[in-house]
């Protein structure tokens, strides 16, 4: 086959046809047709969606994971792609579709050399990133045991097609999300005294948190907290009984996630105390930092300078659950630009569009640096 025109197709099709978090069936089938049909062996396993493939012999070496993301967003699509999707409601809106179109690249292409490999490469092509639970399943159903390394990455369409984003340590925060119900007295509008205000108390709650991060973070700290969704009320004359607002918590450390969690429950509800309300708090813990390994990362780097331009990147505030791996076992994930642009869409937005050239940048991250990865875990020294 001609190598780029298929894989474009294929990136193409998936595009077309996304399937949101737990729901990627006919994703799963696709991708488990492909590999079968070049021969790789799919692993059998209790989860629903997803799969999970290997190439090599571990008998060689030491076995290393490659992971990608297969899950598209609750979003209608406005990009005018001759290949938008068909699912309405449903887009691939933070590029997922590029993720396992080049893990599917690097399966064919690691099959290829499959005889020379030194160790076993475990393919895994994971469902429900979105929600913030299949790397966790993957983990539970036993996909990481005797894995020594995962290996993993997002594209990035503020870097260009070319460039691959690099840093040791913290390179995605750690993620919580927060619900709040406030639960007041209502009343008539025109004697607000006989009732307890939940709006002024809510107002009064979300102005106090605005001072969490600017007073208990340093400057040099990232953090991050936004309220970004509230009800309350239904018409111009009632003070309503009760409000809601939600959002979320960022944090790039163990100690200051804690902080921000005390110091967010701490206000809430000592601000409801002095207006006289009754709060419910839920705190949702999301994943935790993507935090990758000093050594994989110089191993990573030297594998990723062979194809691309290699940089040091910010830290990023949104959340990944590939930490979740990185909890288990040593991990890194990198940027991939796939666009570069000048304002191109960020990620989950509806117009959000990444390059096919992106795609084989991608494929040769995969493969080079599973070849590095399989070299040095076998011969450390």
């Amino acid at each position: 086959m001609e190598f780029k025109k298929e894989f474009i197709a294929i990136r193409h099709y998936i595009h077309a046809h996304p399937e949101t978090s737990s729901e990627e069936f006919k994703t799963t089938q696709y991708l488990k047709e492909k590999l079968l049909s070049w021969g790789i062996r799919i692993v059998s396993t209790s989860l629903e969606t997803g799969i999970i493939a290997e190439i090599g012999d571990a008998k060689k070496g030491p076995t290393i994971a490659l992971r990608a993301d297969i899950d598209a967003l609750p979003i209608l699509e406005q990009t005018d792609l001759a290949f938008s999707s068909i699912n309405e409601g449903k887009m691939h809106a933070c590029g997922h579709d590029l993720h396992q179109t080049s893990l599917l690249g690097a399966a064919y292409k690691l099959k290829q050399k499959e005889e020379n490999l030194q160790g076993l490469v475990r393919l895994i092509f994971q469902a429900a990133e979105e929600t913030h639970i299949g790397a966790q399943k993957v983990i539970n159903a036993g996909h990481l045991q005797d894995v020594q390394a995962i290996i993993g990455y997002h594209n990035h369409p503020a870097l260009s097609v070319g460039t691959i984003g690099l840093r040791a340590g913290g390179i995605m925060a750690a993620v919580d999300q927060f619900e709040v119900k406030v639960q007041g007295k209502g009343t008539h509008a025109a004697q607000p005294h006989t009732g307890t205000d939940v709006l002024l108390a809510t107002s009064a709650i979300i102005q106090n948190l605005q001072s969490v991060i600017s007073r208990n973070f340093s400057p040099l700290d990232a953090a991050v907290l936004s309220v970004t969704h509230m009800e309350a009320g239904n018409t111009w004359n009632v003070l309503p009984d009760t409000s809601f607002f939600e959002g979320t918590l960022r944090s790039f450390s163990a100690e200051n996630r804690e902080k921000l969690r005390k110091r967010f429950v701490d206000i809430v509800k000592q601000t409801a105390a002095t207006f006289e309300v009754d709060v419910e708090i839920n705190l949702i813990a999301g994943p935790p930092e993507t935090f990758n390994d000093a050594k994989l990362t110089e191993w990573v780097k030297e594998a990723s300078q062979t194809i691309a331009t290699v940089i040091e990147v910010e830290p990023s505030t949104a959340g990944e659950d590939f930490a979740n791996f990185q909890k288990v076992i040593p991990g890194v994930f990198a940027f991939i630009g796939s666009n570069g642009v000048k304002n191109a869409p960020a990620w989950h937005q509806s117009n959000f569009i990444v390059s096919d050239e992106a795609l084989f940048i991608a494929i040769q991250y995969y493969v080079a640096t599973t070849e590095i990865l399989l070299e040095h875990l076998k011969n450390p020294n």
